[in-house]
């Protein structure tokens, strides 16, 4: 059997990364962080690690994290105030997400985990 054990993220900024990143996800440093590394964990012990890694190129990577969430609407309310942004999308009808970006320009969705498509 073979698992996700982290999730590895591209950033410019560790300790901008850190800080958002940990408020956004309660997570956690599992060890101090190094200048070019640190690795998140869930402050409750349970879930993904999310590692982070100094990268040099300006532009985001190309990865995402979908987070579910039972109230989407606060969530990108606390997500935006924490420095995310809203990032321009095209949305299908009847979406179940939205688009964010972290501080660094990483997108991001915030799904309704409660959502029910309408036939």
């Amino acid at each position: 059997m073979i698992e996700i054990g982290s999730i590895v993220w591209g950033v410019q900024d560790i300790s901008r990364a850190v800080a958002f990143w940990s408020e956004a996800l309660n997570y956690k440093l599992k060890y101090p962080a190094s200048d070019d590394w640190a690795i998140l964990i869930p402050r409750d012990g349970a879930g993904i690690q999310l590692s982070l890694s100094k990268v040099s190129s300006p532009r985001a990577r190309r990865h995402h994290i979908d987070l579910f969430t039972d109230n989407q609407e606060a969530e990108v309310k606390r997500l935006l105030a924490l420095g995310a942004t809203r990032k321009e999308w095209q949305y299908p009808p009847d979406a179940d997400y939205i688009v964010l970006e972290d501080p660094e320009g990483n997108p991001f969705c915030v799904v309704q985990r409660s959502y029910r498509y309408h036939s």
